[in-house]
């Protein structure tokens, strides 16, 4: 299958559709910036709202309605928003997300076009794992960077109690496959459930180090469908590194965070009678702290829903709808003005314009992260 890189030709009634309100001043910085001075140049796009998992910290075990396929973006059409966002706006890396990504059957033939289109861009990609190990070898060569897999679990009735499916031994395969395949570094997201595998963040992060995978702990957000997510229950970042003193001593990272979700620690093995800094360290290891330790402030991240919706933010309860205005056969440069007004108006932080998930005012946000695109 090939993808079709031609471009439709605008219709004069294209230029008469309305910006979206409160629309950047004239005299705003180029690219994707925001009124609080940020610019995004990370891209993240979705592939996909479907999943052939159900995360308990994500979806219900019914699942969710899936969007009709005329809905999700083609192949086409997400070539054609990459390409503007890079070559008009700035953007310098993109990581593909769902849902799951592995589900689209296109999926080796658009990451071959984004690769074409663009030689040196860092493309990566975020996925469950299952079908990887048949998948991670096509997919590099088509051109994928990296990859991100989930792993909340390396014990079978855990992992199947998470995501409601049993199929932790193919995860394991494709992350294996993709690290043979070249696609490193290899990074594992986990995310701690109290009561469920909070204890065991030590063996994964001991296993991830031994195979030289770069294991990261994220805190469970408010993006679940199930709505149950509450403060109290969540595993905060520093509980994370009190769970991971019992087995290592974490040091920061000399490298710049450079805006980077994750707060990166070198590891060393702890020595009993030694403050354990003195031997090489073993690895890296990652928290992402959205909850308790925010970096809104220098978030670099713009979203693209599988519909083709631009989410300034991941808390955004306000979505613009780019995919509409492209098939109305808008100009690149319509396309890239509403990119810009939307970014524009990026919350400062959690979807609002303080910092804080605790506070009174924030609203969780209708759609799950399944549907939004992490």
């Amino acid at each position: 299958m090939s993808v079709q890189l031609g471009m439709p030709q605008p219709r004069e009634e294209a230029a008469s559709l309305p910006p979206v309100p409160g629309a950047r001043p004239a005299e705003a910085p180029a690219g994707l910036a925001d009124r609080y001075g940020r610019r995004a140049t990370d891209m993240r796009l979705s592939l996909t709202d479907k999943c052939n998992l159900r995360c308990t910290y994500c979806m219900p075990a019914e699942g969710l309605e899936w969007l009709a396929k005329q809905a999700v973006m083609s192949a086409g059409e997400i070539v054609r928003i990459v390409r503007i966002g890079v070559e008009q706006l700035g953007v310098r890396e993109l990581r593909l997300t769902g849902g799951e990504p592995l589900v689209r059957h296109d999926l080796v033939d658009i990451i071959a076009a984004l690769r074409s289109n663009h030689p040196t861009l860092p493309i990566s990609m975020t996925t469950n794992g299952v079908g990887l190990a048949k998948k991670a070898a096509p997919l590099k060569a088509a051109g994928l960077t990296r990859i991100n897999v989930s792993l909340d679990s390396l014990h079978e009735e855990t992992f199947t109690q998470l995501t409601r499916r049993p199929f932790l031994n193919q995860v394991l395969a494709g992350v294996d496959a993709a690290w043979a395949a070249g696609l490193g570094p290899v990074k594992l997201n986990a995310v701690l459930m109290r009561g469920i595998n909070d204890a065991e963040a030590p063996s994964l992060l001991g296993w991830a180090l031994e195979r030289g995978y770069e294991l990261r702990f994220i805190e469970q957000m408010p993006l679940d469908a199930d709505h149950g997510w509450t403060r109290r229950n969540m595993i905060t970042a520093a509980e994370i590194r009190q769970i991971l003193s019992t087995d290592f001593v974490l040091s920061p990272d000399p490298r710049a965070r450079d805006g980077a979700p994750a707060e990166r620690f070198e590891v060393r093995r702890r020595v009993a009678g030694s403050a354990g800094l003195d031997g090489p360290a073993l690895g890296t290891v990652g928290i992402i702290a959205s909850v308790t330790e925010p970096f809104c402030s220098d978030c670099r991240r713009t979203r693209i829903t599988a519909e083709g919706k631009i989410m300034s933010c991941l808390f955004s309860r306000e979505e613009v709808d780019l995919l509409g205005l492209l098939r109305s056969g808008a100009s690149d440069e319509a396309l890239a003005q509403r990119w810009q007004n939307a970014m524009w108006l990026k919350p400062k932080a959690h979807g609002m314009d303080h910092v804080g998930l605790d506070a009174p005012d924030f609203v969780q946000p209708d759609r799950s992260m399944s549907a939004i695109g992490g």
